[in-house]
């Protein structure tokens, strides 16, 4: 029964949630409007809102009218139906707030697709041709790039709201039925049963079946979008459409689309002449077609496929090799054919010394903890990650490790972590860890370039700006610019203070102090004496949630990393940023940060501040549509490579994400001719190391090492041959200017065995000194931790670099760098420096020119003292000559 002041009651605690939430909302557009504004990016927030209000508006007026008419239209179906013993038909509530209602719902649909199809809609009307056509249909790839997702999401969100208001007329109807007869306590209901059952299933089938109808023909529009999507197929030996796809599935998808259009008229041709017979036919045909043609499918797979599988399959395994090649910017890797020759001497090592002087031998696993029990001072500073990097310090081109000291509130003093403290008090961390790679003190500990709060080093390298408010473990907002002074750094027994000066944060004063208190849900910012009209709210100091909150469409790397600006001495972020889709056609997919991918680019690198918080992208790769469509669509985001920050640019780095998904994908797809790939006869795997205590394929090292006759900093990764431990290529990728990008393979002779990583490995297991030395320490209650086997390439020979870690079982011990192994051709050997086993490999260049200068003198008595023939003066000089170029 209908009770107006309990309904009234429930509509107006629905009104008051509703302005409740909407009250939300528009808090929070406000404070991120005014963050985005406070990096001078609110063009980037704009565009973001007014595109989804241009969609929304159009969107609510038509699902509401729609809606409205719609149950004005039941509702005038529900007076006429039969009355029953002159029983009075009650009002509806329907009638009364049918407006109400349909616009209500109707803002629901219509903000659920706007904010579901904002970016896909600005994508598709900005979309940038990828020059490059698919070879089924030769339509542009920006088609599967930019409109096909759009359509087909926009038909599914459709056919949800269709299938939800086909659900809500019934329910409406039988509510309407129910009320009209209530309380009609001397009619039974079977007789309103029989009474109504024809003219209210008539009524209810004739209003739904043009929403069915709806449906039918936007599942037709499906299932043409699904002979585009065929070119995702897995079905095949290959990603892509294969023969059968071709030969028969693309004909089912469009015999299926046909059929559903065929079935939305037999679903008005039923209802309306009241032959619900008629609607079963269109339903029942798509389901025989779906067996004939999977019965169809199945033969020529099985009968005319698989017999002639490579013949009939080439041409599609042509098409995946090429286009995933191509999404995964493969098809510009250079061919190097390495010229490997055992034949590297004292004078090698000699020329090679900037490589040799840069070979790692410390870990950075070990040396996290080492860096923090050594170099946090404080328990309330971390460092989260060590990156490696390279700087020329003193003139000379050193590859270092280098990681910030953050501030992690976390490990306060209970009595610590107040309000004041962890927002107005402890805001930063402060100053940075550098060391070089391939140096240790006798202890085995890292010898260090910067130490120490406040930073201390003795090289040329300096920090004007040593305060750290921005990083990985910056989490919570803080206040600045309040009547409390900020924790600067220890200093003894006491504190240094300071104030922040930097340009980030939003003013607290007047009406913005309420909106972030009710942002944050802190009544202790609302009414803290501590904070004054100067006050100024940092929030989202993450440098991850900070570029991810202005540019979400980028999918970021998961190692952004410190640099020390060489000429303003400020510390800087940078975060890799990708484009990447998963509908690149024939591209074969593969996982990338739990997603999957057929298409990617490290289009993007994102520089914030770490002391001012900016954020500023720079595009780094201006041949990609998506970033090149992307720019269309916020024009005042990104910057160009040419604009990137003087100092910065020697440190960028070919990103370690990208690398081993192209190493990855590089395995199988390296090879071009589609029987070879068919028959998996060249097959690759990541080599395999010995790491800490246990065997994993190998990581990406940044190594140094000569390229064209300079050392440069490179990312490299070995490959064996499927199965086996050999060495077959080592995958390149050049980090130094001007050839930053580059990537190249060196293929080692297939007539040569070129120890592979885990061969090197069982040779230590097995060698008669090395392992009982292993097994001695292991006895005396330290543990044997072993680092990352480095493969350097030098000249036209590979040397081979492990180091060996000490610790005790200590809970407090730190792991100590005590030896280095060295190996090259059949030779291994163990030693406590890099040097010394060189030296015991190549011999002591000392005594290679104490040799030499033997030789000298010995040349100049024969000269003078010996009587002899030309020929013989000849003969000797030769085979002194000879002698002298050996021991060289």
């Amino acid at each position: 029964m209908f009770n107006p002041k309990k309904n009234l009651i429930r509509l107006l605690i629905g009104l008051v949630a509703l302005l409740a939430f909407i009250f939300g909302k528009g808090i929070g557009l406000i404070t991120d409007f005014l963050w985005f504004k406070s990096l001078h990016f609110e063009s980037v927030f704009l565009t973001r809102l007014f595109t989804k209000f241009a969609l929304f508006i159009p969107l609510w007026l038509f699902f509401s009218l729609f809606l409205t008419l719609y149950f004005r239209m039941i509702y005038k179906s529900y007076l006429a139906y039969p009355r029953l013993h002159d029983v009075t038909v009650k009002e509806s509530p329907v009638k009364k707030y049918n407006a109400l209602v349909g616009f209500g719902i109707g803002a629901l649909f219509a903000l659920v697709i706007s904010n579901s199809l904002w970016l896909d809609f600005l994508k598709m009307i900005n979309a940038v041709s990828f020059s490059q056509a698919d070879p089924i249909y030769h339509l542009d790839i920006s088609f599967y790039i930019f409109v096909l997702p759009f359509l087909r999401t926009l038909m599914g969100l459709l056919i949800f709201f269709l299938g939800m208001i086909i659900l809500g007329t019934a329910f409406l109807e039988f509510m309407l039925i129910n009320q009209r007869y209530a309380n009609v306590m001397d009619i039974t209901l079977d007789s309103i049963s029989n009474s109504l059952k024809g003219p209210f299933l008539r009524s209810l089938f004739k209003k739904i079946s043009y929403l069915l109808a709806c449906c039918f023909l936007l599942l037709g529009g499906f299932y043409l979008t699904n002979t585009f999507e065929l070119l995702y197929s897995t079905r095949g030996v290959a990603f892509g459409a294969s023969y059968t796809d071709i030969a028969v599935t693309i004909w089912s998808y469009r015999a299926y689309a046909l059929l559903a259009v065929f079935s939305a008229v037999l679903t008005l041709i039923a209802f309306h002449k009241n032959k619900l017979r008629l609607f079963a036919v269109g339903p029942i045909t798509l389901i025989v077609a779906w067996f004939v043609f999977a019965i169809a499918g199945g033969v020529v797979q099985q009968l005319i496929v698989e017999p002639d599988e490579i013949s009939k399959e080439t041409e599609y395994l042509n098409y995946n090799i090429k286009f995933t090649q191509k999404a995964y910017n493969l098809d510009t890797v250079d061919l190097v054919e390495y010229p490997y020759a055992e034949n590297l001497t004292q004078a090698s090592i000699m020329r090679n010394d900037e490589t040799i002087k840069n070979i790692r031998i410390n870990d950075a696993r070990p040396l996290k903890q080492t860096f923090n029990q050594i170099q946090s001072i404080r328990l309330y500073y971390d460092f989260y990650d060590i990156d490696v990097d390279r700087y020329t310090i003193d003139g000379e081109y050193t590859q270092v490790f280098i990681t910030p000291r953050e501030l992690n509130q976390y490990k306060l003093d209970n009595k610590a972590m107040t309000w004041l403290n962890q927002y107005l008090k402890y805001t930063h961390g402060y100053g940075i860890v550098m060391s070089p790679v391939n140096r240790v003190t006798d202890e085995g500990q890292p010898e260090l370039l910067f130490k120490n709060i406040p930073p201390i080093t003795e090289t040329n390298l300096q920090i004007t700006q040593p305060e750290i408010y921005f990083g990985e473990q910056t989490e919570k907002y803080i206040i600045v610019g309040s009547g409390e002074k900020e924790f600067d750094y220890p200093s003894g027994s006491d504190n240094v203070e300071t104030m922040y000066s930097g340009t980030d944060g939003i003013s607290l004063h007047g009406l913005n102090r309420l909106l972030f208190a009710y942002k944050e849900q802190s009544l202790k910012l609302l009414v803290s004496n501590n904070i004054t009209r100067d006050s100024k709210i940092i929030i989202r100091r993450n440098i991850i949630e900070r570029v991810n909150a202005i540019a979400p469409f980028i999918k970021l790397d998961s190692n952004p990393y410190i640099v020390l600006n060489d000429t303003d001495g400020k510390l800087y972020w940078i975060v890799d940023a990708y484009t990447d889709t998963p509908y690149y056609p024939y591209s074969q997919r593969f996982d990338f940060q739990d997603q999957e991918v057929n298409y990617i680019r490290n289009s993007v690198k994102a520089v914030v501040d770490a002391y001012d918080g900016t954020v500023a992208f720079y595009v780094f790769d201006d041949q990609d549509p998506l970033i090149q469509t992307y720019k269309k669509i916020f024009p005042k985001l990104f910057l160009s490579r040419a604009e990137f920050p003087v100092g910065l640019e020697s440190h960028t780095r070919y990103p370690q994400d990208l690398f081993d998904l192209q190493a990855s994908v590089y395995r199988k797809y390296h090879v071009d001719n589609p029987v070879v790939f068919y028959n998996g006869e060249d097959v690759w795997d990541l080599a395999t190391e010995k790491y800490m205590d246990a065997v994993q394929p190998m990581t990406s090292n940044y190594v140094m090492f000569k390229i064209d006759d300079k050392a440069e900093f490179a990312l490299i990764m070995p490959y064996t041959p499927k199965g086996k431990p050999n060495m077959t290529s080592l995958l390149v990728a050049r980090n130094d200017a001007p050839h930053y990008g580059e990537v190249f393979l060196y293929r080692f002779p297939k007539d040569k065995t070129i120890q592979g990583p885990i061969m090197i490995e069982s040779r230590i297991d097995q060698d008669s000194i090395i392992s009982p030395q292993f097994t001695l320490w292991g006895q005396q209650g330290s543990s044997v931790l072993r680092g990352n086997l480095i493969v350097v390439p030098i000249e036209s020979s590979l040397l081979y670099v492990e180091p060996i870690y000490i610790q005790s079982d200590n809970a407090n011990s730190l792991p100590e760098m005590k030896r280095v192994i060295v190996a090259y051709e059949d030779q291994i050997v163990m030693e406590t420096t890099l040097k010394e086993g060189l030296d015991r490999l190549f011999g002591d260049p000392q005594q290679s020119d104490l040799t030499l200068q033997t030789l000298e003198a010995l040349i100049n008595q024969i000269d003078t003292k010996l009587e002899l023939t030309k020929e013989g003066i000849e003969a000797l000089e030769q085979l002194l000559e000879e002698l002298k170029t050996q021991i060289k």
